[in-house]
């Protein structure tokens, strides 16, 4: 890019998108642009937020790979032997499947997301647990932003023997070169809160049990996000070395659901951004993104500080940086 154009970028984002924190574009596998604001650094692990729900897709894409899920058809309650079924679940909660918990097919008996009663609880999983089912349809999309999503770590625990932390590092973040130290736990609601706003916090959070977050939670680096999207550009293959099979890739990164009310398409934990080009995104809340075009062969990874009500990423993407790498 000419001098003129980086500058007229960087002047659109501090004017429309003031909290960014990091961005990189990937370029046919080379950084084509990178750089830093609001005095953040490539050392900087930012809380991506619902990111974090495509990462936990990529690990069920290797557990599936592994043989330790036989397939996405199974259903939920039998990877929980031990879980007495509550008042509510009735017969739906025995016949919701992996495959709805990564659509976001699954039915919950709340109209409103009983935060309250799920952060004070012990067991996030168990929690989650407890408010699927009800009288929605199973199939029928329905956004878990967090609650009800954690029941896929407890999976992941359940069938690979390890944490969900554990397996993320030995299967996907160490191979990549992606530093995610250690759990992280809050006390109250307040350290909870700085933990939304802070930059530097290297660690994925988890329950008083130490299931980690399917939902969010998760902090990566600007560059940690890139290449995982990379990944995914290069089909599975990072140095030579197959991560996650290229079915897996293609599959969770169609249209397998669809949030009819706002015309957003969804496939297993990703959002399905153009059918045509199959491009498609990890977004979270703050405009935290990973965005893929495989038509274009680029990858464009932004991390962001908190804030509510950010416009939407994509569409800033999309109209004003990839067009400048095209």
């Amino acid at each position: 890019m000419e001098q003129k154009q980086i500058a007229s970028l960087e002047n659109k984002i501090k004017k429309e998108s003031g909290n960014i924190a990091g961005i990189i574009v990937f370029k046919d596998d080379n950084v084509v642009y990178e750089n830093y604001f609001n005095q953040c650094s490539e050392n900087d692990p930012i809380h991506i937020f619902s990111v974090t729900k495509s990462v936990v897709s990529m690990l069920f894409g290797i557990a599936l790979g592994k043989g330790c899920i036989i397939n996405l058809d199974e259903k939920v309650i039998d990877f929980f032997p031990n879980y007495q079924i509550k008042k509510g679940g009735g017969k739906t909660i025995q016949h919701i499947t992996i495959r709805n918990l990564l659509t976001m097919t699954a039915p919950y008996k709340h109209r409103f997301n009983p935060y309250p009663k799920y952060f004070s609880s012990e067991d996030w999983v168990i929690s989650s647990l407890d408010f699927l089912g009800g009288r929605g349809k199973i199939g029928d999309f329905r956004y878990a932003p967090i609650i009800g999503i954690d029941i896929l770590s407890g999976i992941l625990i359940n069938t690979t023997g390890k944490s969900v932390l554990e397996f993320a590092q030995d299967n996907l973040f160490y191979p990549l070169g992606i530093s995610v130290e250690k759990n992280i736990y809050f006390q109250n609601k307040e350290e909870q809160l700085d933990f939304y706003k802070s930059k530097g916090a290297n660690g994925w959070v988890a329950d008083p049990n130490g299931t980690n977050t399917a939902g969010w939670g998760l902090s990566l680096t600007t560059m940690d996000m890139a290449k995982l999207g990379q990944l995914y550009l290069n089909e599975g293959y990072w140095n030579g070395k197959q991560i996650i099979s290229d079915k897996w890739i293609i599959e969770s990164t169609q249209v397998q659901s669809v949030w009819k009310a706002r015309h957003l398409k969804y496939g297993y934990l990703w959002w399905v951004i153009d059918e045509a080009e199959h491009s498609y995104a990890a977004l979270g809340d703050g405009g935290n993104a990973i965005y893929v075009n495989p038509k274009n062969k680029i990858v464009v990874s932004i991390s962001s500080l908190f804030v509510p009500r950010v416009k939407d990423r994509v569409d800033f993407i999309k109209r004003e940086i990839e067009p400048l790498f095209l």
